[in-house]
This record gives structure tokens, C-alpha cells and sequence, in this order.
């Protein structure tokens, strides 16, 4: 479980950099909302990376083992890449800003794909739901460090020195690599790249037929939709209401905590409780209902207490929603094929964030806020209708044998 939450600690910090910190630091410099909007395209990398997940299946490094080996490697690059952001001028510069925060999101994803590969082979199958939980978690946790700290520290440092202090959260995941356990159940990796390319998208399709893969596809496709789409302007959209740096970095990112704690020690004990399936209706009803506070939170205007109370239940409820989104997909694997199959699906979460939400701050700017939040909301319906098919109440969806968890559902 330590390894869980320092594996999702790492993997977390380098996207909210991108998400969060550049959001404030690209809003303070002058930066258009309409340019903030498409540096979101700089997550792209996110969305591909199935692309190259079958090279880190296929050709282990000859160190620390078949995942660690790349894990310390991503994780070193990505130290560099962070706190070279903070030399680079976004107005004078905006294309090399682009550039870095390209490998920086390059980096990160390639990072995921070997770290969820690896949290998968050191899970036994009835620890799933608790360690998932535990993983996602600690992920959102990490958004602390680029969302709060690294915020109330822009009102007194450089920007070289406060991008530098957030990078050097990184050695959290360089530890974990350097000193982590090996797999219960290690897999070989594929004899050929051919093999390694073609064996998960044909085991997969091969599992179940021809419809209920699509659907099981468009339901990772459109479950975090409308949940993403509000998180992509949540920084601006704070400071544009009247919030300060400091008060986001205090009250809006310091509701994360205790709203992330919730989430750690109960997340993972209900969806071990009631279920992965039960677990995403309950939770993606909650996410929905989350995203509407912002819509309120809107309509109020910079009232401290009522931004605490919006951020601190849509963390916890997006966190829950996640926690038992990564466990449907953790369970949808097959260990043979586990980071080339968790990095496709995991591609299909964040096509949304890299892609429709390079458009939000044209929709802000076109229909303003409120009725923005409340859109996203309506996007949340179709990933919930489509549970009816692919985690119905009271039965699973079909699961490699060799992954069905035990005691889980």
C-alpha cells in the first residue's frame, strides 16, 4: 500500500504542473485566456502513448528490473523538464514554453505507463480495489505541491525557483524506483515487437465480441468527460472570480487534503465493500453533482467558505470516481499485455482533457462560466448510461481469468 501511494504521488505531480501550476503561472504573466485554453493541447502525449507502450512491454532496461529500469529513468528527465519551465518567458517565448511542456507530458505519460504496469504485477488480485484507491488518491494528493505550495510560494520566489521546488518532489518516485519490490507474479515480457504490438488489442477484442468491446471503449472514453472538461480552466476560473494566488493556493488547493484523506481510507474499503460496478454508478452520480458546484460556486462569486466547501466535495467525489475508474480498468487487463493495454485505456481517458478541453476557454468566453460548468455536467450522463451495459448493478462485466479479482466483486 506505501508503494501504491508513492507510485501515485509521482505519477500525479508532473500532469498537475501542466494543469495547475502553468494554468497561474501563464494567467500572471499576461497570457490570453483563449492561449491558456490551447496550451491544454500539450497533453496530447497522454492520449498516444499506446503508441510506444508496447517498446517499454517489449525491451526492458538492464537495471532494477523489467519496469523500475524505465520508472527511474522518466522520473529523472522529468525533474529537469520541470524546473526548466521556470527559466522560459511565456509571452516572449510561448513556443518553447510549448515545446518543454510537451516533453514534460511526454515524460509523465511514458512514467504512467510503467508505473501502472508495475502497480498491477505488485497488487495480488484481492488487494485491487484498496491499492487502486490508495494509487489515485495519493495522484491527487500530489496536487498539492504545483496547486497550493508552489502558488503561495509565486507571491515570494521566482518563478526559476519555484518550479525548481516543485521538480524536486520528484525524488518521491526516484526512491520508490530505486528501492521498490519486485512484481509477485512478473510476466515475461513478448518474445517479438510484433507480438508485443499486436496481443493486446487481439486478446482483448478476442475476450468478449464485437459490440461489448466498442462499448467498454466509449464508456472509458466518456465516463471522466464532462469531469475533465471543468477541471481543464479550474485555476483561472478561481482567479478570474477574484480569488488571489495565496487564497487559491490556501483555501481552494488546501481542501484537497482532507478531502484526499477521506478519499484514501474510504474509497477503497467501499469499493472492496460494495464493488467495482456499484462502486462507478454511486461515484459518477457524485462526480456529476460536483462539477454543478462550480456552476453555483459561479453564481456567488469569491466567497472563501463557499470555495472551500465546492473544491473540497468535487475532490473527494472526482477522487472516488477515479479511485473506482482505475480498478475497473486495472481489472479489465491481462497481466501478459498490462502496460500496452492500461496505457490504451488510460489513453481514452485523457483524450478529453488534451483534446475538447484545448476548446473551454472559447466556450468561457463565448457563454461564460456558469453555463460552462453546467454543460460539463451534462456530459458526465452519457458515461453513466452506458454502465447499464458494461458494469450493470448487480453483475461484472467480463474479465481476463487471470486478472479477475478476488473478493472484489
Amino acid at each position: 500500500m506505501l508503494m501504491c501511494v508513492a507510485l501515485g504521488f509521482s505519477s500525479g505531480l508532473p500532469l498537475y504542473v501542466t494543469m495547475t501550476l502553468m494554468q497561474a503561472w501563464l494567467h500572471r504573466e499576461g497570457v490570453s485566456l483563449r492561449d491558456i485554453g490551447l496550451f491544454n493541447l500539450t497533453g496530447l502525449p497522454y492520449t498516444w502513448k499506446f503508441l510506444w507502450a508496447p517498446l517499454l512491454d517489449r525491451y526492458p532496461l538492464p537495471f532494477l528490473g523489467r519496469r523500475r529500469g524505465w520508472g527511474l529513468c522518466t522520473q529523472l528527465a522529468l525533474i529537469g523538464a520541470i524546473a526548466g519551465l521556470g527559466w522560459l518567458d511565456p509571452k516572449g517565448s510561448p513556443a518553447s514554453v510549448a515545446v518543454l511542456a510537451l516533453l514534460v507530458a511526454f515524460f509523465s505519460a511514458t512514467q504512467d505507463i510503467v508505473l501502472n504496469a508495475y502497480q498491477r504485477e505488485i497488487l495480488p488480485d484481492r488487494e485491487l480495489g484498496l491499492g487502486t484507491a490508495m494509487h489515485v488518491n495519493a495522484y491527487r494528493l500530489a496536487r498539492l505541491v504545483p496547486g497550493s505550495l508552489a502558488l503561495i510560494l509565486a507571491d515570494h520566489l521566482s518563478w526559476p525557483l519555484v518550479f525548481a521546488s516543485v521538480a524536486a518532489f520528484m525524488l518521491v518516485g526516484v526512491l520508490a524506483s530505486l528501492f521498490g519490490p519486485e512484481g509477485l507474479h512478473p510476466s515475461p515480457p513478448p518474445r517479438t515487437l510484433h507480438e508485443a504490438v499486436v496481443g493486446p488489442f487481439r486478446e482483448f477484442f478476442a475476450r468478449q465480441d464485437r459490440l461489448a468491446a466498442v462499448l467498454v471503449l466509449l464508456f472509458l472514453l466518456l465516463y471522466k468527460f464532462g469531469d475533465s472538461m471543468a477541471d481543464a480552466l479550474a485555476t483561472a476560473f478561481y482567479l478570474d472570480l477574484g480569488f488571489t494566488l495565496t487564497e487559491v493556493g490556501v483555501v481552494a488547493k488546501g481542501a484537497v487534503a482532507p478531502a484526499t484523506i477521506v478519499g484514501l481510507f474510504v474509497g477503497g474499503f467501499a469499493i472492496s465493500r460494495i464493488g467495482i460496478n456499484r462502486a462507478l454508478w454511486i461515484f459518477g452520480v457524485g462526480q456529476i453533482v460536483s462539477t454543478l458546484g462550480f456552476a453555483l460556486l459561479a453564481r456567488l462569486g469569491p466567497d472563501v467558505g463557499a470555495l472551500a466547501g465546492v473544491v473540497g466535495f468535487e475532490y473527494l467525489a472526482s477522487g472516488l470516481g477515479t479511485a473506482a475508474f482505475g480498478a475497473f480498468i486495472a481489472r479489465s487487463t491481462d497481466q501478459r499485455f498490462t502496460a500496452t493495454q492500461f496505457a490504451l485505456f488510460s489513453s481514452l481517458i485523457a483524450l478529453p482533457r488534451a483534446g475538447a478541453s484545448a476548446a473551454t476557454g472559447f466556450l468561457v468566453e463565448a457563454v461564460g462560466y456558469g453555463p460552462f460548468f453546467a454543460l460539463c455536467a451534462a456530459l458526465g450522463i452519457p458515461g453513466m448510461l452506458l454502465l447499464v451495459k458494461v458494469a450493470p448493478w448487480s453483475a461484472s462485466p467480463a474479465v481476463p481469468p487471470s486478472v479477475a479479482p478476488v473478493g472484489v466483486d
